[in-house]
């Protein structure tokens, strides 16, 4: 498919965002309704008070509520439907799809002809609730038909699982998500299980700073990728917060092909673990503006021998949030990253301190240091219209590489909406894109220096009764190489074009009350 033809869609897709935006703004520009005063009653006044100040903590004085207005340095999110009456549940759901590919091997230079993808995929949400403890967990699971030689049958698996303990100032979690999937996450259309991770589960902050994200897809390797975090809040007064986080990520490639070579998917594709860190110390400034500061660190660890190195990351957050209708985050600071490069033996004759020869083993042995200061930095904005919903996010952390390379510097952004037409009908679109360059020199992953993948899709979705409901979407993906990728051979295929149009049923029933 051509460069010319692709960016049509692209811009076709994003009139429509823009359309869908404008539309909604046209229909939200009144501020909400204030409550109607009761009758006899005297006419409010909208005029604006000095605020009181705050007093002491006491039985009439309480801190403010972790789950209603958290911590800007924290994970979770403050939630855009802040009146939503908390129930325990439990609720079964069912998915079948077809979809139509064009290139279902994402191929490089591949694509043409479609190929068919059938899957059947079961869910179970779990949410149970008690005075000071918080369970939630939901399992997506099946299986896909791959109708292309060499494919058949997939099987695609996503856990969550979410614990909170919660006391008068503060609250401990533990979290985890668990995926099995035949291709990357990024940007998996609606209906072909692209998993979101922790995100899943409601008002988590879960950024790639900590792992468990794929932001490219080279083939179909099976993988696992699995991050288990532990974090915790505490209020010292009203206005001041402590956070700290810690967690753990890996990702896993199993046997596969890679187009174009024919070679174990598991032997050219790079596996990672990744130990992360967080501190940080919030401050409500007032009760819808909050300032902080974090310290991260991120240390990296490759399949392949010395590739790992570690990550400093100090940021200021800046956080501002009207209840219900709108969250907003701007965080940047500066990133110091430390690597070791393993000596060479033309570094020992170079006479280089850090390296040495063993005469007796015949090895070179020592690493190189290498310290670069770059800046790290995430925007956030979730905004609730009276009909329409809208998402957009940008991130620029280190991150593992995706698999193709022993970590990259990547620049992560994406915009989602969802507006309902009818009563039965609604629309959603999401955008994406990702842009990673290599971070260290390594025959590793894919001889390349830097890559784009990108994504854009709308879906709509139509109501059957109470508890089904049809979906029909379409997306376009793309991968695109530099041309380091060729070397010295000149031209060749560096460009992976998908197009995919879905059709599928959903069953969810209505939720069944547990307590």
């Amino acid at each position: 498919m051509s460069t010319r033809y692709s960016t049509r869609i692209w811009g076709i897709l994003a009139l429509a965002v823009l359309a869908f935006a404008f539309s909604a703004a046209a229909q939200d520009t009144s501020t909400p309704d204030s409550p109607a005063p009761a009758p006899g009653s005297a006419p409010q006044d909208n005029t604006s008070t000095p605020q009181q100040p705050i007093p002491a903590y006491g039985q009439e004085n309480p801190p403010p509520a972790v789950t209603e207005n958290p911590p800007l340095s924290g994970l979770d999110l403050p939630s855009l439907e802040p009146h939503a009456a908390p129930l325990s549940y439990i609720q079964p759901g069912a998915t079948v799809s077809e979809s139509a590919d064009t290139n279902v091997a994402n191929a490089l230079g591949g694509g043409g002809s479609f190929t068919s993808i059938t899957r059947a995929l079961g869910s179970l949400t779990l949410q149970r609730l008690w005075s000071h403890y918080d369970l939630a967990m939901d399992y997506i699971g099946g299986a896909a038909y791959y109708d292309s030689p060499g494919q058949g049958f997939k099987a695609l698996q996503q856990m969550d699982l979410q614990q909170k303990i919660t006391w008068k100032r503060g609250q401990l979690a533990a979290r985890d998500s668990f995926s099995y999937l035949p291709e990357g996450n990024f940007g998996g259309g609606y209906g072909s299980l692209g998993s979101l991770g922790i995100e899943s589960l409601g008002t988590t902050s879960f950024s790639t700073f900590y792992g468990g994200s794929s932001l490219g897809t080279l083939g179909l390797a099976p993988r696992v990728l699995n991050v288990a975090l532990a974090d915790v809040s505490e209020y010292l007064t009203p206005k001041s917060a402590v956070t700290a986080a810690g967690g753990y990520a890996f990702t896993h490639f199993y046997g596969g092909f890679v187009p174009n070579t024919g070679a174990s998917a598991s032997s050219n594709f790079v596996g990672t673990s990744q130990v992360s860190g967080q501190v940080g110390y919030s401050r409500l400034l007032t009760s819808k503006t909050q300032v902080a500061m974090v310290y991260g660190y991120q240390g990296f660890d490759f399949s392949v021998f010395a590739t790992a190195f570690h990550s400093h990351i100090i940021q200021l957050m800046y956080g501002h949030q009207i209840s219900g209708r709108m969250d907003l985050l701007i965080a940047a600071g500066p990133q110091l990253t430390l690597i070791g490069t393993a000596c060479t033996a033309l570094d020992v004759i170079a006479g280089n301190p850090h390296c040495s020869y063993n005469q007796a083993t015949m090895t070179v042995s020592g690493t190189i240091p290498d310290h670069r200061l770059g800046g790290a930095g995430q925007f956030r904005l979730r905004y609730k219209f009276t009909k329409t919903t809208v998402s957009a996010s940008y991130q620029r952390f280190e991150t593992s590489g995706s698999g193709l390379f022993a970590g990259a510097q990547s620049d992560i952004a994406r915009l989602s909406a969802e507006r309902p037409l009818s009563r039965v009908w609604r629309a959603s679109t999401d955008i994406g894109y990702s842009r990673n360059a290599r971070i260290q020199p390594s025959s590793a992953g894919v001889a390349a220096n830097r890559y784009t993948y990108d994504f854009a899709g709308v879906a709509l979705h139509r109501v059957f009764g109470h508890d089904f409901h049809g979906f029909a979407s379409y997306q376009f993906n793309e991968l695109y190489f530099d041309s380091s990728l060729c070397g010295t051979a000149g031209a060749c295929s560096r460009i992976s074009n998908r197009n995919v149009i879905t059709f599928g049923l959903d069953w969810t029933p209505r939720p069944i009350r547990i307590d």
